[in-house]
């Protein structure tokens, strides 16, 4: 007797891995994860708890999750022996315990690549609100004090003619680099290795091999390095000291790369002219004190938030998802890239 159309289904759903998704993305993508895999969704978006992440991976044979999401060694020693993928939602990977997915053999993928123009926009978003004071002067507007134009009022500075030093001159420290270079910003950049000599050519790029030194000669800092166990706190409270007092600094990387609590103090005490900040160290935590001032723009997050780059983002973990319950290799392991 042939199997019904009923038993068909059944079947193929049965073949199919189970997907739990932590958060909630674009429409398009999880209708998409729906059609391919046997997909539990989060329809409130709320963040889920450590309980419910240790039931999530308990269950799924592929987890989903996000950057607020910590999938630590202590879950991970809860996951259950079907737990084979964490096909991550985005480029960075410091909320997953590496080496204990390694340990169970879990792969772990992200979504590299994607998201280097949308960064790289809002750097330079942050570089032209915060050198020419564009949110405080929209603060002045709506607070109703404003008396109206001055030769003295509001006074910012020129980016023409500046020097700007990247700090991690990867995809989207020299997507950064291009645009500086369109407002006639010098190129300075700090990496861990000396890009090739057609790379500094085509972005007139200086290389500084101590961070130091470039530190100190620099009008505007762009942080574009990752978050890992070597540059945590890398801007600590002596190498921003080393800033100029009319220097600004931006962070659209991850706020742990910054002493964050050094940093409120220089600008409480204007040893630096600003800075923009996409990303704390504590997040969603805000330091309050940070709120308080005034020579800096707060920003929740949403350096990469494009309805285009969410949707590539999804695209990357379908392609990996998809690649894996096949019995290939996905596109972007970064487990294998331990280091």
């Amino acid at each position: 007797m042939c199997p019904s159309e009923a038993d068909k289904k059944r079947m193929a759903r049965a073949k199919k891995p189970i997907v739990i998704v932590t958060r909630q993305l674009p429409d398009v993508i999880e209708t998409r994860m729906m059609e391919l895999f046997d997909t539990r969704l989060n329809d409130d978006d709320h963040p889920m708890t450590r309980d419910e992440l240790v039931a999530a991976v308990k269950t799924a044979d592929i987890l989903v999750p996000t950057l607020t999401d910590r999938i630590d060694k202590g879950i991970l020693a809860q996951a259950g022996d079907n737990l084979r993928l964490i096909a991550n939602f985005g480029t960075g990977v410091d909320h997953i315990d590496l080496a204990a997915a390694r340990e169970r053999g879990i792969t772990v993928t992200n979504t590299p690549g994607v998201l280097t123009e949308d960064t790289a926009d809002m750097t330079m978003a942050l570089i032209l609100d915060v050198v020419r004071r564009v949110s405080q002067g929209e603060r002045l507007i709506r607070s109703g004090e404003w008396s109206g134009w001055g030769p003295t009022t509001m006074l910012g500075h020129r980016l023409w003619g500046k020097r700007l030093g990247v700090i991690g001159m990867g995809r989207i420290g020299s997507a950064v680099a291009r645009r500086a270079k369109g407002f006639g910003l010098s190129i300075h950049y700090h990496n861990r290795r000396q890009l090739p000599e057609h790379a500094e050519q085509e972005l007139e790029a200086t290389y500084w091999e101590s961070l130091d030194q470039m530190l100190a000669r620099m009008d505007i800092i762009s942080v574009n390095c990752p978050h890992t166990p070597g540059t945590f706190h890398l801007l600590s409270a002596r190498r921003l000291k080393l800033l100029k007092n009319t220097a600004v600094i931006v962070n659209t990387s991850r706020g742990e790369v910054i002493d964050e609590q050094a940093l409120t103090r220089i600008l409480r005490d204007k040893q630096i002219a600003g800075a923009g900040l996409d990303v704390f160290e504590h997040e969603p935590a805000v330091n309050p004190k940070l709120l308080a001032l005034d020579n800096v723009t707060l920003l929740p997050h949403m350096g990469s938030a494009t309805i285009e780059g969410r949707i590539d983002m999804g695209e990357k973990v379908i392609i990996n998802i998809k690649t894996f319950a096949d019995g290939h290799k996905p596109p972007d392991r970064v487990i294998d890239t331990l280091l």
